[in-house]
């Protein structure tokens, strides 16, 4: 019987090979590589062609022990990884951070969490294993567990959300307030009187504030204002909306917090026999490329969410290298006005609609006069 031997596994190149061909120490490659002093700026120059020219680069792991940096930041998101693909604010958010950590040659180190508690988990093995230089919190909930954690580590962090559950941490956010008066406005100005929104999970800190937002403005106008609680996927969008159809007084428009849900909610209401805009003005909150492609295509609150994860990234960058960081305003969102918000019918009179009920129980109703 005679044997084989498979071919040679590839092997990475090491510092030792680039300090072989440029006829220099280990430790002059480090110091060329990490930009320490050390070698002379001719030498860095010929070392980094080398290195270049080999494929070598240093492993994260030898960084992290030479100048205490990773360089790497964390982002964990607690939703499902299925919701991930299709959610176009996410894609965008992390478009933007990795568009400007590649710019300066850091490495997002991305994953899904089942739940809170996992995500803490996550973080203190990242940073007693010098993983990452910092991490990027989304998602903000009201008594949020993962502040208190992240203070307590002295861990570089930056949230991407209110300033009002961040603690210490620096916030890039929003003001919710606003761009809720303007749709608002565009509604009341077309006649609505009764106006619907399915909004997220109500434990997340921006979703209070939309809501308590939306219901007091509504009042203040003399409009009547109702919340179904969904979970941003596109199932519980229509099913919100046949909730809020298929009630006794249904609204005349919608509002949906994001615009997977806007659109399913499109879906739900032509299915259910009720003509957009004629019978049922929508709006969602988050705009992109879906709300277009729809007919009619979807008035949406337009803002630059790849800008918002840039900036995120710079500021993250800053606290990692112990620059004291202060929260940042977004620009305000733009109201978009396409095809699927038009006149109240009726002056305000209920959408005529072949209502059914709600296929889940699982949504939340909460109302506001």
């Amino acid at each position: 019987m005679s044997g084989g031997t498979g071919a040679a596994r590839p092997r990475r190149p090491t510092i030792a090979d680039v300090a072989q061909r440029a006829g220099v120490t280990k430790a002059a490659v480090s110091f060329a590589l990490n930009g320490q002093p050390g070698v002379s700026a001719a030498t860095r120059e010929r070392i980094i062609a080398i290195a270049a020219e080999v494929g070598f680069q240093p492993s994260s792991a030898a960084r992290a022990l030479s100048d205490g940096r990773a360089g790497a930041f964390g982002l964990v998101i607690d939703r499902p990884a299925r919701f991930l693909g299709i959610e176009p604010y996410f894609m965008q958010l992390i478009a933007g951070i990795q568009t400007e950590l590649s710019q300066r040659r850091v490495t997002l180190l991305f994953t899904t969490a089942e739940d809170q508690a996992a995500e803490i988990e996550m973080y203190r093995s990242w940073w007693a294993q010098r993983r990452v230089d910092g991490v990027f919190l989304v998602d903000l909930q009201l008594d949020d567990r993962r502040v208190a954690v992240l203070e307590k580590l002295n861990m570089p962090a930056v949230v991407v959300g209110s300033p009002l559950g961040s603690g210490s941490l620096p916030a890039i956010w929003r003001d919710d307030v606003a761009p809720t008066r303007t749709v608002l406005g565009h509604l009341a100005g077309l006649g609505h009187r009764r106006i619907g929104r399915v909004n997220g999970f109500a434990r997340y800190w921006h979703v209070r504030q939309r809501t308590d937002a939306f219901v007091q403005i509504a009042a203040d106008a003399g409009m009547e204002a109702v919340c179904v609680e969904a979970d941003y996927t596109s199932e519980h969008g229509a099913d919100a909306t046949r909730e809020l159809l298929g009630g006794a007084s249904p609204p005349t428009a919608i509002l949906y917090d994001n615009d997977l849900m806007a659109v399913s909610g499109l879906s739900a209401a032509q299915r259910m026999g009720v003509d957009v805009p004629a019978g049922l003005s929508i709006v969602a909150w988050d705009d992109s490329l879906l709300c277009e492609l729809v007919h009619p295509a979807i008035t949406a609150l337009h803002r630059d969410i790849a800008a918002v994860g840039a900036e995120a990234a710079r500021r993250l960058d800053q606290a990692a290298a112990g620059v004291p960081v202060g929260n940042f305003q977004e620009t305000p969102p733009v109201l978009t006005v396409r095809d699927s918000t038009g006149p109240a019918p009726g002056g305000g009179s209920p959408p005529s609609a072949r209502a059914r009920p709600p296929r889940s129980p699982r949504a939340a109703r909460t109302a506001g006069t």
